[in-house]
């Protein structure tokens, strides 16, 4: 549900799994066929999983990290694993790269130019949820284009200020 003054998102989890259903079918209905997934950690990890197991393609894992401050609000110096985490082989032929959004860009773009140095991946195509208007970058793929860049409530969230007492407390309801 996006806020009268267009500044907010917020989203369920119904919403989020239809998302990632829709995407799913984006990819789908282009005809491209790819051999491995890779997420980006965190965002990436819900998106890449349900894709994984939708195609029945091997999931892999790269960790980057942007957002820091302000209870992960404010974007900082962008960190990049230095390996990928995968069950076997390596990254390679026709991938596609997961995340859950585009926002400045900046993260999508970093990694995309690593990718397309590695030369095992013949094809490199993204995806994601939600491309905001003030982006540098443009996935292949994404189900919705959001002009007024609003601040996306994801309702995996609650959990960033949730320790286990809180959730005790509210466990015990």
């Amino acid at each position: 549900m996006l806020t009268d003054d267009g500044k907010h998102l917020y989203v369920s989890w119904d919403e989020y799994h239809l998302l990632i259903e829709r995407l799913a079918l984006k990819v789908h209905h282009s005809g491209w066929e790819f051999d491995q997934i890779l997420c980006l950690a965190r965002g990436g990890m819900r998106p890449g999983d349900v894709l994984s197991r939708v195609f029945d393609k091997p999931l892999a894992i790269m960790s980057t990290s942007s957002y820091r401050a302000e209870a992960g609000t404010i974007q900082g110096r962008l960190d990049m694993a230095k390996y990928i985490t995968m069950p076997k082989g390596e990254l390679a032929g026709r991938v596609l790269l997961v995340d859950d959004l585009s926002d400045s860009g900046v993260t999508l773009k970093a990694v995309v130019q690593r990718l397309r140095s590695m030369p095992s991946i013949a094809e490199l195509r993204s995806a994601v949820l939600w491309v905001k208007g003030l982006s540098t970058y443009t996935p292949d793929y994404f189900v919705e284009m959001l002009p007024t860049s609003p601040w996306i409530h994801q309702p995996f969230e609650e959990y960033d200020g949730l320790r286990p007492e809180g959730l005790a407390r509210k466990l015990s309801v």
